[in-house]
């Protein structure tokens, strides 16, 4: 029983913050979509549809946060300087995330 709460918790994390696993991965190189959904399965044996994958794509590449190349017929996306800075953010506000998560499973509430 608790396994599955934990694979369950675990698949919901990172569908929430693909945006960010995405962002990471474009750090080391070039990818297509087909190489994201790829990554993802081999990595945390998810599946994700190639919707939810492509609309992410051009979500982050409206923010400005990645660009796409056309490289043959494949689109393959690139990490700009923007998606950088926002993934240097995000890795210093690990620690208020992780105490977020915190607070949720304890109870405990903010003092407002």
């Amino acid at each position: 029983m608790t396994s599955k709460i934990v694979e369950t918790l675990r698949r919901r994390t990172i569908k929430t913050f693909m945006d960010v696993l995405i962002l990471a991965e474009l750090q080391e190189k070039s990818l297509s979509g087909y190489d994201i959904i790829g990554l993802i399965h081999k990595r945390f044996n998810i599946l994700v549809s190639s919707g939810t994958v492509y609309s992410l794509l051009y979500s982050l590449e409206r923010k400005g946060l990645v660009t796409a190349d056309l490289d043959n017929r494949k689109r393959t996306y690139t990490l700009t300087d923007k998606g950088k800075q926002t993934l240097e953010t995000v890795g210093r506000a690990n620690g208020e995330i992780n105490g977020l998560v915190q607070n949720l499973i304890s109870g405990n509430r903010p003092d407002n």
